[in-house]
């Protein structure tokens, strides 16, 4: 009883020392630098809305902004962990290029053309995707391999791949570019029939706050079993409460962007459906793109933090000689750590091409410094061992949100790459502020 006293004195006492934003971080444990980038994001959509004169903080302009993020974020969850162990991947964009037009080529010339699929048929898209995603595995093992069993520096691999990659995704169609796509794989691009709909959005909307109560009350338990310290129930209200909040806010900014008047016509047309005096509200919803994005956040964050291959990779870039002694295969967790990249950036391009309805030889292009610099700015130290894939979502969000705003100014490409480019350095120079202070 004693010893529990005088333990708990000086933790008081330490508590007592600090300030309360302090005490109000330690209470949550929510992450500074996550904090800060968030509040760094409020900044940049305020000043975009005020120099766009209203244009940014619109429906429509925050409902194309998910969509045009969705594809940087799912190849940044995997570029985490690719930077986590110490490596980089140039050839992202090239291979999410050589896929996309694999796919585009699959669904137009061999499905239809060549093994007589009907326009339509529903194995199309499921054939193409699956084409794409094996061939986004047999990339990234075969890199994985150059890299963990041929000791080739990763940085030297992945230029050659963005090389590579990229004229081979020219040689397959002369660069010519592959267009109508099917039907039912445009879906993966968002659009008026790309997205779920006001109803099913409100419906997903209240079960992912449901999965976060849970969570949290589960997370709970599991500190109490294993007896690790607890959050204050007043923290855990308010972490549940924030969350909640975002998602049911990001619902209805999802449902207040309608369909254009001509495609509500049309639909209205086609069904039967009356169109009343001061027409036909119908909203877009959650579009499918972001709940592939929000999917692959969810099973990249549970691999990384919930799995002993995830452990491994943390290990393995903390401290690689450690863990080759610690008997960590340390070349194969890399091998598929380059796979699973490869596997993400076919999604990716699943996604991009889908949005254009078309396969193009450009397809990816510079999206490796975009995914690179989202993953930088979210947190992954390039020194490695650390990094969070919540964080390199955040990331794809706000340099998009740059290149959206840009565009929306009218700010000329060359000019928008150089503050792409500023941004990465600068991210990383934050970075390395932090880890000396820490």
């Amino acid at each position: 009883m004693t010893d529990m006293t005088s333990n708990a004195s000086p933790d008081r006492a330490r508590a007592s020392e600090l300030g309360p934003i302090q005490r109000f971080l330690k209470a949550t444990e929510i992450d500074p630098r996550m904090l800060g980038m968030l509040g760094a994001l409020l900044v940049i959509w305020i000043g975009l809305h005020i120099m766009s004169g209203g244009l940014f903080l619109t429906p429509r302009n925050l409902w194309n902004l998910s969509v045009q993020s969705s594809s940087v974020a799912i190849m940044a969850t995997g570029m985490v962990l690719v930077i986590v162990m110490r490596n980089i991947d140039l050839s992202v964009g090239s291979v999410e290029g050589v896929v996309g037009m694999l796919m585009g080529f699959a669904q137009v010339h061999f499905l239809v053309r060549m093994m007589g699929l009907p326009l339509g048929d529903p194995w199309i898209w499921i054939i193409a995707l699956a084409i794409g995603v094996a061939v986004g595995l047999l990339i990234g093992a075969l890199q994985g391999f150059i890299i963990a069993y041929l000791d080739v520096p990763a940085f030297i691999v992945t230029l050659g791949g963005l090389l590579i990659w990229r004229g081979a995704a020219w040689w397959i169609t002369s660069g010519q570019t592959i267009a109508p796509l099917d039907t039912t794989f445009q879906l993966m691009g968002g659009g008026p029939r790309g997205s779920i709909g006001a109803t099913w959005s409100w419906v997903v909307g209240i079960v992912a706050c449901l999965a976060v109560a849970l969570m949290l009350i589960n997370g709970r338990r599991q500190r109490k079993r294993f007896k690790f310290p607890l959050r204050p129930i007043w923290a855990e209200a308010f972490i549940g409460t924030v969350i909640g909040v975002f998602i049911l806010g990001a619902v209805w900014i999802a449902n207040s962007y309608p369909w254009p008047v001509g495609i509500v016509r049309r639909y209205a047309e086609e069904n039967g459906i009356a169109i009343p005096e001061g027409g036909l509200f119908i909203a877009h919803g959650i579009a499918i793109p972001v709940l592939m994005a929000v999917a692959v956040g969810i099973v990249m964050t549970f691999i990384a933090t919930r799995t002993r291959f995830g452990r491994y990779v943390f290990a393995i870039g903390g401290n690689p000689e450690a863990a080759n002694l610690a008997g960590i295969n340390t070349r194969w967790i890399t091998m598929k750590v380059f796979m699973i990249m490869g596997v993400l950036a076919a999604i990716s391009a699943a996604i991009s091409s889908a949005r254009l309805n078309s396969s193009t030889n450009s397809l990816g292009t510079l999206d490796e410094l975009l995914v690179i610099a989202a993953a930088v700015i979210g947190g992954t130290s390039l020194a490695g061992g650390s990094g969070t894939i919540a964080g390199a979502m955040l990331g794809a969000l706000l340099m998009q949100s740059l290149q959206s705003g840009m565009v929306l100014l009218g700010v000329d490409s060359p000019l928008q790459s150089i503050v792409v480019g500023a941004v990465l350095v600068v991210a990383v120079w934050l970075d390395t502020i932090y880890r000396k202070r820490v």
